[in-house]
């Protein structure tokens, strides 16, 4: 007796026209999508471990196992001879209904996805976008958690966020800030430049490259301007800012060099006489 597998991958198996030989390839399809849908979560855990909270990552990798799972599904029901013109008939007319009712949901998904890939921000940075300005808390999935610099959490749509134009003031690791100093007309503008740059190149986190500049910028009325740029490390911006300007009033002042107060100067014309008030004697 000679066995020939031919013969029995073409067995029924009771269920239809369904074959021995059917069956195989619906398994094998199975079995290769879930473990293509395996490394393809393990891949989503590891490219995400750095940008995404737990909780959201792991809502992505099991996304993408169980989206992988249904195709790999929908690809191998043909081997079992089911008709599937009936699901996709009634998938379609679900599917628009559906998008229809969830067309935000699936909007702020995708801006998700895409800010998860492209990074504009990270959790951490402070950014401004939509008119809020504060630190990124969380990046979640539909939306974006922004705290503001008064403490309150606010939650934006990522398709919002992912449209809107974004100011990251960390992203780059050194940000510049302005100072406009007034002095004097009477003081000696060198000196004051002289002293200016000094107090700012022996503070310890006012950066040296790009390096300050201290500059006459413009003559006003009663004082001269002179403008300083400073670069600072992005993190700690605001606290060098606020610090330096104080040392640099205080520095000046030391040196007789002041911060004029607005003055005018009026000019009589020749021969004005002034004349008594009504409580005055005429002689």
């Amino acid at each position: 007796m000679t066995f020939n597998v031919t013969e029995v991958l073409e067995i029924p198996i009771g269920v239809g026209d369904i074959t021995v030989e059917r069956l195989l390839y619906f398994v094998a399809i199975i079995t290769v999508g879930v473990l293509i849908a395996r490394i393809a979560s393990i891949n989503v855990r590891r490219v995400l471990a750095e940008r995404l909270p737990v909780n959201e990552r792991e809502l992505l990798a099991k996304l993408v196992y169980y989206g992988i799972i249904i195709w790999a599904f929908v690809v191998a029901l043909p081997q079992l001879e089911f008709d599937l013109s009936g699901l996709l008939v009634a998938g379609g007319v679900a599917g628009i209904v559906i998008g229809f009712a969830s067309q935000s949901v699936v909007s702020n998904l995708i801006s998700g996805l895409f800010l998860m890939f492209e990074h504009p921000i990270r959790i951490g940075d402070y950014i401004n976008v939509a008119d809020v300005a504060g630190s990124v808390e969380d990046i979640r999935v539909l939306s974006t958690v922004i705290k503001t610099y008064d403490g309150i959490y606010i939650r934006i749509p990522n398709e919002k966020v992912f449209t809107s134009n974004i100011a990251n003031y960390v992203h780059n690791a050194a940000r510049r800030f302005t100072y406009e100093i007034r002095i004097r007309h009477q003081d000696d503008a060198n000196e004051a430049i002289r002293i200016a740059k000094e107090v700012i190149e022996t503070h310890p986190f006012a950066l040296k490259n790009p390096a300050p500049s201290v500059f006459v910028d413009n003559l006003g009325d009663y004082s001269v301007n002179l403008t300083a740029y400073i670069w600072a490390p992005a993190r700690n911006w605001w606290e060098v800012r606020t610090d330096l300007l104080w040392k640099i009033k205080v520095a000046l002042e030391e040196n007789g060099i002041e911060v004029p107060f607005p003055q005018r100067t009026v000019w009589f014309a020749d021969g004005l006489e002034v004349k008594g008030g009504s409580g005055e004697k005429n002689e």
